[in-house]
């Protein structure tokens, strides 16, 4: 197996990872996977050595991506949030399964820029300057971006505080 080849099967877990994340749909994950590893296959002479293939796949899946959401038919292809609590294999109690939802429903409200910057490195595991080149931003855009998702996050996550009886 070439180089290349060994190094886009190698971050296909991660791939899939960061697909799922983005559309909260297993079937449209794999979809998108698919036509996102094909994508980067043809194009494979586009790859410049000098990032790594992981991060260039992540851009070639977030484009392909972008390119769906576009598309008339693809347009309500995610699926539902709670859906998420139940497809992370770790998660093995019913406190841990709600969190997750909370989580997942609270990551829907953010902007899409902040919710692809959050993913990029959370998910797909990118570094700080790979995912802001996924993204086509500065690494202060990126920054500030996951700064204001985590302050959104976490803001959304604290409990509500109700009168005293």
């Amino acid at each position: 197996m070439n180089s290349f080849q060994q190094q886009i099967s190698d971050c296909l877990p991660d791939l899939w990872r960061y697909a799922f994340a983005l559309t909260r749909n297993r079937d449209a994950a794999d979809d998108l996977l698919q036509d996102a590893v094909e994508r980067a296959w043809r194009k494979r002479a586009l790859w410049e050595p000098t990032g790594t293939v992981k991060a260039w796949a992540m851009k070639v899946l977030l484009n392909t991506y972008r390119t769906q959401l576009r598309a008339p038919a693809q347009r309500h292809a995610a699926g539902p949030l709670d859906d998420i609590a139940q497809t992370v294999p770790a998660v093995d109690t019913l406190a841990d399964q709600l969190a997750l939802a909370e989580t997942a429903r609270a990551m829907a409200t953010l902007p899409q820029d902040q919710r692809e910057a959050l993913l990029s490195v959370v998910v797909g595991g990118l570094s700080y300057k790979e995912a802001a080149a996924t993204l086509d931003i500065p690494l202060g855009t990126l920054m500030s971006r996951l700064g204001r998702a985590r302050a959104a996050l976490k803001s959304a996550m604290q409990p509500v505080e109700g009168p005293v009886s």
